[in-house]
């Protein structure tokens, strides 16, 4: 019985073998450990295997590991994380402590319902919107107190970073058979060695400015799980430092890819964009690419890897492998990028408007910039802090407004040239800042269009109400400002009328701006990778 296991995890199967009334003990392995699962606690052993990027051999590294993966992971888990216990006696009759030199270690946990795991959840259509929130206040929190790499360390430089992902695909490109595949993941490793060097300047600077940090470096959905309502991370890397000491983007684009992988790109989208609208990173755009390509990668060679286990030999790449190099591809060509501009009144629902267009969007794509957010940011302010300002004074000034719309601007075509598709939530109430936006879509080859939500003013009156009596908004527009609006506002033109999209359109069904009725495809079309 159990013969394709090792003698002790034969043993550690039987019941009797741990303390309390244990009926049946679970076992699931990965590539790298053996998961037991008795009555409320879990036991993980690692395997004794030398990979590229670990190195679990002997006995003193597997002691090591387990004692970093207890104190990592207390950092975010530390009622799920209980202890490294030593295994003594023999393999064939092993006991937990005890006398004797240890033959193995395990880290015991507390268990959980696995059935909460967010890859679980997902695959029963149960990932909602509010999850991937709290998912993102989780990851945001947990960046902000990790631990900083110091400004002269060589951890999490652009160098270590690009040598992670070449070495990842030197394991794809040794573990396959198959020219076909070869061939692709050569390709993927050029655009690699290219995008690094281009992103390597800006890689440096965020490493001085503290935004290389002891990471999970594994946050996929299957290492998040939900716990009385909360998103509770685990099972972080331990094995490797160079793994974990990494950029806080590179943390985020992992459940990033993995949410596009489970067919998610609206929780994709929304993921990001409650990070990104939290700590403000969004001139870390062009990174998130490059380092979701690369988590995609590390996915198909993590199975590549458990495959060729399994088989023993040089084996075709899976479908499962296939997908994360096709979500690669993906992610490394992105498909012209789209902006689209809201525009109306305070209280007609341009925010929800654009949170459904975030929701739908079928590419994973799509940033949003709130105007009420980028605001008080630019002013130092929380997005729910109030200003104190009163109407066309404090950061509602005219001066204040124009340099609001001036840091949108920029940064919407710094996200544009990225690849990124845009939506900006803002009044847009005149031509000429509408016109601005349109300018910039037409300088960067984007897809044009205008969200104009509308409601009847009685409802707009009673929304400007209620959203000021219930708080929990980052708007501050006022009865009074209301009122204001609709003496100066100027409505969309019959051109601009024809860019106008309802919910449910897709933005570039509205075509280009009129002065470029079709792409040109030798602008538009992206080059091979």
């Amino acid at each position: 019985m159990h013969s394709e296991y090792p003698s002790l995890i034969t043993a550690l199967l039987a019941p009797g073998r741990y303390p309390g009334d244990i009926t049946c003990v679970e076992l699931v392995q990965t590539h790298i450990s053996w998961i037991l699962m008795a009555g409320e606690f879990v036991y993980k052993i690692k395997k004794p295997v030398s990979l590229q990027f670990l190195d679990f051999s002997t006995l003193a590294l597997r002691r090591q590991c387990c004692e970093d993966e207890l104190r990592l992971n207390r950092r975010f888990a530390p009622d799920l994380y209980l202890d490294v216990l030593a295994i003594t006696g023999t393999p064939e009759d092993p006991h937990w402590g005890g006398q004797g030199d240890a033959i193995e270690y395990a880290v015991k946990m507390r268990r959980f319902d696995d059935n909460q795991r967010l890859d679980r959840v997902c695959q029963r259509a149960e990932l909602t919107q509010a999850i991937v929130g709290e998912l993102a206040r989780s990851v945001v929190d947990f960046h902000a107190v990790a631990a900083v790499a110091e400004g002269d360390s060589c951890r999490g430089t652009p160098e270590r970073a690009l040598a992670a992902a070449i070495d990842n695909l030197q394991v794809l490109a040794i573990t396959f058979s198959g020219p076909d595949v070869l061939g692709r993941v050569t390709t993927l490793r050029a655009w690699t060695a290219v995008m690094g060097a281009q992103l390597a300047p800006q890689m440096q600077l965020r490493h001085t400015q503290g935004l290389v940090r002891e990471c999970h470096g594994d946050l996929h959905l299957g290492n998040l799980v939900l716990i009385d309502g909360r998103v509770r991370l685990f099972d972080c890397i331990e094995f490797s430092a160079d793994l974990r000491w990494i950029d806080v983007v590179s943390d985020l684009a992992f459940a990033y890819m993995d949410l596009l992988q489970h067919q998610q790109p609206g929780l994709a989208n929304w993921l990001v964009n409650e990070v990104f609208g939290s700590n403000g990173d969004y001139s870390s755009a062009p990174l998130l690419r490059f380092f979701a390509v690369y988590r995609a990668l590390v996915r198909a060679a993590v199975a590549a890897i458990r495959s060729s286990q399994a088989e023993g030999t040089l084996q075709p790449a899976s479908s499962e492998v296939l997908a994360y190099i096709t979500l690669a591809e993906k992610l490394a060509n992105p498909a012209t990028p789209r902006l689209v501009i809201t525009h109306g009144l305070s209280g007609c629902g341009k925010t929800m408007a654009s949170n459904q267009l975030l929701l739908t969007d079928t590419t994973g794509n799509t940033l949003r910039l709130r105007s009420d957010v980028e605001r008080k940011r630019l002013f130092g302010l929380a997005a729910l802090q109030p200003s104190g300002s009163g109407f066309n004074s404090g950061i509602y000034a005219p001066d204040a407004h124009q340099r609001t719309y001036a840091h949108l601007l920029k940064t919407t075509q710094a996200l544009l040239e990225a690849g990124w598709s845009v939506v900006v939530d803002a009044a847009f109430l005149r031509r000429s800042e509408r016109d601005a936006f349109a300018a910039v879509a037409q300088v960067c080859k984007a897809y044009f269009a205008i969200l104009a939500p509308s409601v009847p003013l009685t409802q707009l009156r009673a929304r400007i109400v209620s959203r000021q009596a219930n708080g929990g908004d980052a708007s501050e527009a006022t009865l009074a400002v209301l009122e204001n609006q609709l003496k100066w506002i100027e409505p969309l033109s019959p051109d601009e009328q024809v860019l106008s999209l309802t919910c449910g359109d897709a933005p570039e069904s509205k075509g280009l701006l009129p002065a470029q009725t079709r792409p040109n495809p030798l602008l538009t079309t992206k080059p091979a990778l």
